[in-house]
């Protein structure tokens, strides 16, 4: 069995899976390069400070009982080989499991969702402009693909755009929600950009918006069942 490279670990988080309480596995290793990451750290596929996935495996033994799930994050879960088997431990341990995606491995995606209790999955820009974004030709494609996925499986979801206002303008927000709605998305989620963690000077020094992201967000809202704009 492959054990799972753990880069970052968060014992308890009440944002990750809303309204859960959960410890936060973030996976190292990322194929997409989107300037405003903010957890650039993840990128590379090791890491020098690596946990050890049997110290995880160690920590939720003793909160069982205590956490209501386990949130995989990255990174990119779904790069590594290693989830499935590692969503099987924790589900053992009688632990809801939840995952962060961007769907850019559509079919590994739809492999582990008969795991998953909850998908928390990011949706870039419009879908033909996604290399402008992760730097990745075809990423839309395959983004596209795993949020079909998602959409199919009838596991509980949300999709959320992160909007920094140097990369995705008002219009392309409205454009993009309109076409999530017409594809079937019900649950959706404009994330302002936060500058934590962003390495990118530029981005850093750009992320003023002329115009509040919520009224962004009353223009789309009435699209979807659950809308909501997080600042």
């Amino acid at each position: 069995m492959m054990t799972l490279r753990v880069g970052g670990f968060t014992p308890l988080s009440t944002t990750d899976w809303p309204g859960m309480l959960a410890a936060v596995v973030f996976c190292q290793g990322c194929p997409w390069r989107c300037a405003y990451c903010h957890n650039p750290d993840l990128i590379p596929a090791r890491s020098d400070t690596e946990i050890p996935w049997e110290d995880v495996l160690g920590f939720l033994h003793r909160r069982r009982g205590l956490l209501d799930g386990v949130v995989f994050s990255g990174g990119e879960p779904t790069l590594q080989a290693a989830l499935p088997d590692a969503m099987r431990e924790v589900r053992a341990l009688g632990f809801r499991i939840g995952l962060h995606t961007g769907g850019m491995y559509p079919e590994r995606l739809a492999a582990v969702l008969q795991w998953v209790d909850w998908v928390g999955m990011d949706v870039k820009s419009p879908f033909a402009d996604y290399a402008r974004i992760t730097g990745a030709a075809g990423s839309g494609g395959r983004a596209l693909a795993g949020l079909q996925r998602v959409l199919a499986s009838g596991v509980d979801h949300e999709i959320r755009t992160t909007v920094h206002p140097a990369l995705l303008d008002d219009a392309e927000v409205i454009s993009l929600a309109g076409d999530l709605a017409t594809r079937g998305v019900k649950h959706y989620v404009l994330q302002a950009f936060r500058t934590q963690g962003c390495r990118n000077e530029d981005l850093r020094q750009r992320a003023t918006r002329d115009r509040p992201l919520q009224d962004v967000g009353g223009q789309v809202a009435a699209l979807f069942e659950d809308f909501s704009v997080r600042a």
